[in-house]
């Protein structure tokens, strides 16, 4: 069985929200919040690219890319996050799938470069790492990654979007 990766359609949104609750559930590191993440930037229209992983019309997984603000001015930045999948179908390379086509999409729009919060073991095998000069606040900084699409390296402090401000809590959708 083939999985596509695709543009999500007003259909996958409940099956979206099930997926990224699911994949956070028993996540360490976690403010239980995501798909309400997800739902906040979707509902304020920020979601730059918004992908699911579909297998013969079941949602496997999803990656959400928002806009992000840097305070020396930097722009056309991009947070990607959160990227969920199923927990019975991680470690097959699905997270892989969405990652790739979220960065080729953001190469695609002319982007400068993009941000995630995540291990660093696993995000570097994509380009990852942390730049020392971009920071966010109340994180520590190897957990904090960019990859950039073109010369220029970034500094400054980041800032997500509002939905990132979600209340926490493990509540389902």
């Amino acid at each position: 069985m083939k999985t596509e990766i695709r543009d999500e359609t007003a259909a996958d949104v409940q099956a979206i929200e099930l997926v990224t609750s699911a994949a956070f559930m028993n996540a360490p590191h976690t403010g239980y919040n995501e798909h309400i993440i997800v739902r906040l930037l979707r509902d304020s229209g920020s979601l730059s690219v918004s992908l699911v992983a579909d297998m013969e019309g079941s949602i496997l997984g999803h990656v959400a890319v928002s806009p992000v603000s840097i305070s020396s001015g930097f722009r056309h930045w991009f947070g990607l996050g959160p990227i969920s999948v199923l927990p019975q179908w991680q470690r097959r390379g699905i997270g892989s799938l969405l990652m790739h086509e979220a960065l080729r999409r953001l190469r695609g729009t002319g982007a400068a470069g993009c941000v995630l919060l995540g291990d660093p073991r696993y995000y570097s095998r994509f380009g990852f790492r942390a730049e020392p000069e971009l920071i966010l606040p109340g994180v520590p900084a190897e957990y904090f990654q960019a990859i950039t699409f073109g010369a220029s390296r970034p500094r400054g402090i980041v800032s997500y979007h509002c939905a990132f401000n979600a209340p926490s809590g493990p509540s389902g959708p």
